[in-house]
């Protein structure tokens, strides 16, 4: 594994030499320093913290506070990855001002490498705003959970070949505008080949298939900390069980008085 901080030109040189790009969720600094120890590429601030750390039911109600409280931690914990941040619900939708300026904060304040946001063409002139001033944009097309109560629900997006078509030329618009990488998400693989097939920037998927330049998964799917897990998501390990169990024995060994044990009392 190399030391080397990663970068924009690190990942484009890893596209060019066919080298898969690893990508996981970190909210907090120990989870960031397990993960970069580990030899992730990127680390994302997702937004889906307000799922997975806030308890919400979407991401839509988590905010630039939220975002920069996480990040701040994220890069405490981080040496060698690029630390990616979630740019949260209408904080680049109202004006390309905001956007720029919200983009801005969570480099400036938050200490993250670039930031992500959601959305195809539309948001293209957004995406050159903030690129021209000097903040790296990742982009995410497919499903887009910002856009859950538009889109009707988590689920496979792109399926026909028109919106698989519009997809496509999102991408390319995208690409235009100055992404140096985009996220696909829950879209069916020979779309998301296609796509790879269409612009030169990596490709970054999440039930996208196995064609991306690389994958991100969210965490805490990937290592069981949640009883139920989305059908794309690969469980590494079984953390639910094993805490809970752990959690047991130590309610069990307090309540019986054999913790603390002489070994572990001054």
């Amino acid at each position: 594994m190399s030391h080397n901080k990663i970068t924009t030109s690190v990942l484009r040189q890893y596209k060019s030499e066919g080298r898969a790009i690893t990508m996981l969720t970190a909210y907090d600094y120990s989870m960031a320093k397990l993960l970069d120890e580990a030899g992730v590429d990127m680390l994302l601030v997702g937004d889906s913290l307000g799922n997975v750390i806030l308890g919400y039911d979407s991401t839509v109600p988590v905010t630039m506070d939220d975002m920069l409280h996480h990040i701040k931690a994220v890069c405490r914990g981080t040496k060698r990855a690029m630390v990616v941040a979630d740019m949260p619900f209408m904080s680049y939708q109202v004006s390309i001002k905001k956007a720029v300026k919200n983009a801005g904060r969570l480099l400036q304040e938050g200490g993250a490498q670039a930031v992500k946001l959601e959305g195809g063409a539309a948001m293209a002139d957004t995406v050159k705003a903030i690129v021209t001033a000097g903040i790296p944009v990742v982009g995410h097309l497919g499903l887009t959970p910002q856009s859950v109560n538009q889109l009707g629900g988590f689920k496979v997006q792109a399926r026909d070949e028109q919106t698989a078509q519009t997809l496509l030329d999102d991408a390319r618009a995208l690409e235009a505008a100055g992404i140096f990488a985009l996220v696909l998400e829950c879209i069916p693989d020979g779309l998301a080949r296609r796509v790879c097939e269409a612009v030169a920037i990596p490709m970054i998927g999440i039930g996208a298939g196995a064609a991306c330049d690389g994958q991100v998964l969210v965490s805490h799917d990937l290592l069981g900390l949640h009883a139920g897990f989305p059908k794309f998501a690969k469980k590494y390990a079984n953390l639910h069980q094993e805490i809970r169990a752990a959690v047991q024995r130590y309610i069990k060994e307090v309540q019986e008085r054999q913790f603390p044990a002489p070994e572990y009392s001054f």
